[in-house]
């Protein structure tokens, strides 16, 4: 599990960090560019996962990475949302 989570956890922190980045620099337009955090995740995660050339497991490691980045998402969006 431990090895699972050395390909997730980036993932979700570039999420985090761009939902951070998204909410100071264009808060205002955060409806336009979290989906753009989102898709820059989805690339990672492949990129993350390929480099990997392990098998075992790809589905749940990506859902996994993909599934946290699109719940920090999520929240950040409701929170720009109701701060906006």
């Amino acid at each position: 599990m431990a090895s699972q989570l050395r390909s997730v956890i980036p993932v979700w922190v570039i999420a985090l960090a761009g939902a951070v980045v998204v909410g100071v620099l264009a808060a205002s337009a955060a409806l336009t560019w979290l989906p753009i955090v989102l898709a820059g995740c989805v690339l990672l995660t492949f990129a993350i996962q390929l480099a990997l050339q392990r098998k075992e497991g790809l589905v749940t490691r990506m859902m996994a990475s993909l599934g946290g980045a699109l719940a920090i998402l999520a929240v950040a969006t409701a929170v720009l949302a109701l701060a906006g």
